[in-house]
């Protein structure tokens, strides 16, 4: 029953799926769970050990936390998106604390920490595929980094901006202010500032629907 639950969408997502045994694929569904979480619930803490969670709809964020309780949102993890950070307990090298937010609705499947790792100790499809998905979020990290370290708060909206319609494919980014300032990293009262400034250069149209890219190439240009 297990394995009839997380196969399909397993083999879809995991480039090593047909390279491992039966014997593991059984394995690794035996020991996967579905979990639903709430929009606003803690999906992954660091005092616990989530284990590997694949995101079969819905979106994560991740995020580190300071001592005094200020956030930098890390990443944001939508469909078919494989978190491994939240397994620290077992993949001794992460060795910072990662937090993981439900942004909306959303339905995982968890796989334990444990029973994943010890397939890949033995699999070096699983443990390279591991890898590259762990270093592909480590330049996640790295760039987000770079842009509040390194960028003007105007080119860093542009960024958002311009990824987050590219991403969902509207013209409009149908999120709050305070929303935007969270996922950059920012102050909510800044960035409604640069938002006002960019819509007086008739850059964006700004309303309680969100916000509408009017004027994508003076935006591009921002970047450069």
């Amino acid at each position: 029953m297990a394995k009839e639950m997380f196969e399909t969408i397993y083999k879809e997502i995991f480039p090593f799926w047909e390279e491992i045994s039966e014997d593991d694929k059984e394995y690794i569904c035996q020991n996967s769970s579905a979990v639903t979480y709430r929009k606003g619930t803690t999906v992954h803490d660091a005092s616990d050990c989530s284990g590997v969670i694949l995101v079969k709809n819905g979106c994560l964020r991740l995020y580190m936390m300071s001592e005094d309780g200020k956030d930098i949102t890390l990443c944001r993890l939508h469909e078919g998106d494989l978190c491994v950070l939240s397994a620290s307990c077992v993949f001794r090298t992460i060795t910072f604390d990662v937090f993981v937010d439900a942004e909306e609705d959303s339905v995982c499947f968890n796989i334990s920490g444990p029973a994943f790792a010890s397939i890949a100790d033995r699999n070096d499809h699983i443990k390279i595929y591991t890898l590259e998905t762990a270093l592909s979020r480590f330049s996640d990290v790295m760039w987000v980094m770079q842009q509040i370290l390194f960028m003007s708060l105007d080119k860093r909206l542009a960024i958002f901006l311009l990824d987050e319609i590219a991403r969902t494919g509207s013209d409009t980014v149908s999120l709050t202010h305070e929303q935007i300032a969270k996922y950059m990293g920012s102050a909510r009262e800044v960035v409604s500032r640069m938002l006002k400034y960019f819509s007086n250069e008739k850059l964006v149209e700004v309303s309680r629907k969100g916000v509408k890219v009017i004027d994508k190439k003076r935006l591009r240009q921002l970047i450069q």
